[in-house]
């Protein structure tokens, strides 16, 4: 048989990486637990020289300058979201990446909710 046809490098192939290659073995991300939904956004700090990030980590960092979740991330990359959390983990441990927080916890003003009730209902 000719060798160019056997060939299994294609979508049904899966990864050429596979996942626990990307984060060099580890399951489970250092700090803070990260949830599927969280708001995550880049902080524009440089990349220490030291060390050069893997390929998944500097496209997690350029999707971030908008803020993304994990599990737009995971299903961006096309990776597990274990990975992702794993990667994510580190950048957020290097200062390059933060979990957005909302500040918002205080109930809406009344007055200000009846105020644009009204005006809806004026239209």
């Amino acid at each position: 048989m000719d060798s160019h046809r056997e060939r299994w490098v294609d979508a049904d192939a899966g990864p050429l990486v596979r996942p626990y290659a990307i984060t060099r073995g580890r399951t489970r991300p250092r700090g803070e637990r990260l949830d599927i939904v969280s708001i995550l956004a880049a902080t524009g700090r440089p990349v220490p020289e030291a060390g050069r990030l893997p390929y998944e980590q500097e496209r997690i960092l350029a999707l971030c300058r908008r803020s993304r979740t994990p599990a737009d991330l995971a299903s961006d990359l096309g990776l597990p979201f274990g990975v992702v959390a794993v990667l994510v983990g580190d950048l957020i441990e290097l200062g390059l990446l933060t979990i957005v927080r909302d500040t918002a916890n205080e109930r809406p003003d009344l007055d200000i909710l009846r105020r644009i009730r009204d005006e809806l209902r004026a239209l």
